[in-house]
């Protein structure tokens, strides 16, 4: 494969619950001159092989028969191992939970392989990765959620103006009620626009109706 003649060898520890996968992990990794150091199928055998393994790197499913992976990660790594975590799991609360438990790297399991070498050799010189998938599936999720309320940044009579316009004002009404000009009210607009990272008034007035309050 392109480019991994330059990968340094890594001591890898296999902990996948399907030992198909694992032979099949094992001739991959000894084909770029990787060491597969040991391999376990669930936590007991991992915590009783991988402190003498002197592992680099290990390479950890999250579903390991009625276990689950992300209960291991902590401990492996206070055992000096570096834990990429190898899943089929997606979806962005698994990936961002096993970050949160300590793991170093995550790389899903439809992948392609030169994706894991790459993770590995990054774990492998003390950086972390995060393969493609994983990150769409962490992008799609903060697309999806609300957009931050920071209307907090506003003053009041800021707040109060967008307000108005999303309850569909016009700039005169709008100046009416707080009895200043038409023109002061477009520069509330232009510093309501810039507080909150806006585009232009097109996109205030969506914003002011999308998150009006009556």
């Amino acid at each position: 494969m392109s480019g991994t003649s330059s990968r340094k060898t890594a001591r890898i520890f296999l902990i996948d619950d399907h030992p198909a996968v694992r032979q099949g992990l094992k001739l991959l990794l000894s084909q770029e001159s990787h060491i597969v150091c040991g391999e376990a199928g669930n936590g007991t055998e991992t915590f009783a092989r991988i402190g003498s393994s002197g592992a680099d790197v290990a390479l950890l499913d999250l579903s390991l028969g009625e276990e689950n992976g992300l209960d291991l990660i902590e401990a492996i790594g206070r055992l000096g191992a570096s834990v990429l975590v190898y899943s089929m799991h997606e979806d962005a609360e698994t990936i961002e939970k096993a970050f949160a438990h300590g793991a170093k790297g995550y790389v899903t399991k439809r992948e392609m392989a030169d994706v894991l070498l790459a993770a590995i050799a990054d774990l492998h010189a003390g950086q972390r990765h995060i393969s493609p998938r994983a990150a769409q599936s962490l992008a799609n999720r903060a697309l999806s959620l609300p957009e931050p309320k920071r209307e907090s940044l506003l003053s009041d009579r800021e707040r109060q103006i967008l307000t108005l316009l999303g309850q569909g004002e016009s700039n005169a009404d709008i100046a009416a009620t707080f009895s200043i000009s038409v023109r002061t009210v477009e520069t509330y607009y232009s510093r309501i626009i810039d507080k909150l990272s806006l585009d232009g008034m097109k996109e205030l007035r969506r914003y002011a109706i999308k998150n009006r309050q009556y």
